[in-house]
């Protein structure tokens, strides 16, 4: 092999020797005991100095481990949305990866955990949740210098699993108020307001008196949401006499409170209570939801207005609820049936006009 300018051997690892835009020599290592890797990267230098770039040798990165990174990654979360969802799932990362290396992180590492989260039992959904946490944290870990790209291509070759979401569990009007009826105090005024509205859990809980409700005006006002939109919502009759029942406290900027004054951050346990007490099965909280758009689309209410209300970013996952709207097909038919009926009497005008005309021709 021909010797070149600039490249030299240290050990079995080829090295490269080049001046920089000042003049000052520069030693860096190809890590690779390829030749050709010396040569390629001492050519990509010298044409950075041509461009007037400053070379700088690549970083160095230690050997971090999937725990080291879970502790600056939820840090990081406590300024963003979602922060609650974040941090949950990142624990349980956490019980199966904190002691492995990034760099150790595989497509069949990470297919595995997919594996297992399916052999719990556990939803495809729930596993592609997991995944996208966990591509996210290597997306940073990259921008963190905590692991080189290498890794993160590895994590993103995973796909997520196919999902069903077309569950859409609804209850009658009187499943309805017989869920009310079972509900403890605590827990009442919650279901109304998602019966009436259609909000999220999350969002519902999260309600301050001063910040969302006008009860002047009769809005709900949501600056944050989950897509980011800001949304208002009308407040009908029955919300607005659930809400007004509620003792506002002065502790407390939250609509709805536990005893010593703080929000609930769930109602899982009652709400199954409830449900059990009304004999409903197979119904989950977020259902009133699908309560909500359900008889608002059999009631008349069309698709765009409702995508509205429910914060919906496009019609593809408002148009669920479309199929309950069998008025909507009847109409549709109805103007093809007038506008034929239409067509034919002008045919029929017209034939006897010609008629008239040819005989008193």
């Amino acid at each position: 092999m021909a010797k070149a300018k600039g490249i030299y051997k240290r050990g079995n690892v080829w090295w490269i020797r080049y001046a920089d835009p000042f003049g000052k020599i520069r030693f860096e290592s190809s890590n690779s005991t390829s030749f050709r890797d010396a040569q390629d990267r001492l050519i990509q230098r010298k044409k950075e100095v041509m461009e007037g770039k400053e070379p700088i040798p690549k970083k160095r990165i230690a050997n971090h481990s999937f725990r080291e990174l879970a502790e600056h990654y939820l840090l990081w979360a406590e300024r963003q949305k979602a922060v609650r969802r974040k941090k949950g799932i990142t624990n349980l990362l956490l019980n199966d990866f904190a002691n492995i290396p990034l760099r150790h992180f595989s497509t069949r590492l990470v297919e595995e955990y997919q594996t297992k989260i399916l052999s719990e039992g556990k939803a495809s959904a729930t596993a592609n949740r997991h995944l996208a946490t966990l591509k996210h944290m290597f997306t940073k870990a990259v921008e963190w210098e905590m692991v080189e790209e290498e890794a993160l291509k590895k994590v993103r070759r995973v796909k997520l699993l196919p999902e069903n979401n077309r569950r859409l569990r609804y209850l009658s009007k009187e499943e309805c108020q017989s869920l009310i009826n079972a509900c403890n105090p605590h827990l009442r005024p919650i279901v109304i307001t998602a019966l009436n509205t259609g909000m999220r859990k999350e969002e519902i809980l999260s309600l301050e008196w001063e910040r969302h409700i006008d009860l002047r005006h009769g809005f709900i006002l949501l600056d944050v949401t989950k897509n980011g939109d800001r949304r208002e919502l009308p407040i009908n009759q029955t919300l607005r006499k659930a809400l007004q029942g509620i003792v506002r406290r002065i502790d407390s900027p939250h609509v709805f409170i536990d005893g010593e004054g703080k929000r609930f951050k769930d109602v899982k346990r009652s709400f199954k209570s409830a449900c059990k007490r009304a004999g409903i099965k197979d119904f989950r909280f977020h259902d009133l939801r699908h309560c909500f758009a359900s008889h608002l689309v059999m009631a008349g209410v069309d698709i765009t207005t409702l995508k509205e209300l429910l914060g919906h970013k496009t019609l593809t996952m408002t148009l669920r609820y479309a199929h309950l709207a069998p008025s909507h097909k009847v109409k549709a038919v109805d103007m093809l049936d007038n506008a034929l009926t239409d067509q034919s009497t002008i045919q029929k005008l017209y034939s006897e006009t010609k008629k008239e005309l040819t005989i008193n021709g």
